[in-house]
């Protein structure tokens, strides 16, 4: 299962991807591309030490290493193995305490307890009388001093907030060093300051539209981005236990943080009165909805 994209910077990435490396390094454009948590990741820099390079990927790749599900050894992993993780990370206890919050704020459309209920879907065993039982409720996620515990048989996944987070931290260590001229695209976006041309990054939608960005983070969503064999949607509704029905075929949200955005639009999906997710958007620091597409 692929997950398609839904957002295109025609600025900076594609003006650093088509110009020869000599010529990228004399305009002071310096270019990543790789991978976290299985998305395709770009990161533009105008000037800066082409070093930093080695400082991002070490930093996605420790995160990696706390976030992924399909790393054995990583700390989610071990925490859906076992039931209980001792001393996780304070990015992991972050990015769990920010799930909990949106969980809230979307009435428990965003929850992601609900690894149990991907796996069954994605396996096509997702029949209601093979789902209903499953142990699902962000009420049996433990955040105790030091440790996070699970009721049994639970597991989370962080696929719809953990892609923002990262791409957060590794823009916090870029700003870090000084630079002012970047986009961190890790499938949602995190923008600090212009382009390289001193202009706002300008962003296309898949399917037409588009803003401007600039020291802003950007996420999208769709029920039809990624199926299930049977052709159902990825995104599964907590409160029934089914696929996401078809209120938006696209989802786009800006906040200050890329990780705010990327759980609400992936929530949003699930939800289908406009005014109700702009009142959510408001418990958010300057978070709104970029596009709501039937």
């Amino acid at each position: 299962m692929n997950r398609r994209r839904f957002l295109t910077i025609t600025a900076g990435l594609a003006l650093a991807a088509a110009l020869p490396r000599a010529l990228r390094a004399s305009e002071g454009l310096t270019q990543w591309r790789g991978r976290a948590l299985g998305a395709e990741t770009t990161i533009t820099l105008a000037g800066g030490d082409p070093a930093l390079l080695s400082a991002i990927r070490a930093e996605i790749e420790r995160l990696e290493d706390i976030f992924s599900l399909y790393r054995p050894g990583s700390e989610l992993s071990r925490l859906n193995t076992e039931g209980a993780l001792e001393a996780p990370s304070a990015e992991l206890r972050a990015c769990l305490a920010l799930a909990g919050r949106v969980h809230a704020a979307t009435g428990g459309a965003f929850d992601p307890s609900i690894q149990p209920l991907w796996r069954a879907y994605a396996d096509a065993h997702g029949a209601p009388g093979q789902v209903d039982h499953l142990p699902l409720g962000w009420g049996g996620v433990d955040l105790a001093e030091g440790r996070i515990a699970l009721r049994p048989g639970m597991a989370l996944t962080l696929n719809g907030i953990a892609q923002g987070y990262i791409a957060d931290r590794v823009a916090a260590l870029i700003r870090a060093r000084g630079l002012d001229r970047v986009m961190v695209d890790t499938g949602e976006l995190h923008s600090i300051g212009p382009a390289p041309d001193g202009q706002p990054w300008p962003v296309h939608f898949d399917g037409g539209g588009g803003l401007a960005l600039e020291n802003r983070a950007l996420a999208s969503s769709s029920p039809a981005g990624m199926t299930f064999p049977d052709g159902s949607s990825h995104i599964l509704d907590p409160r029934t236990r089914r696929p996401a029905p078809s209120h938006w075929s696209l989802v786009s949200v800006s906040s200050r943080s890329a990780a705010v955005a990327d759980a609400l639009s992936t929530a949003f999906c699930l939800i289908d009165d406009r005014n109700h997710i702009n009142r959510i958007c408001e418990q958010f620091r300057d978070t709104r909805v970029e596009l709501l597409r039937v």
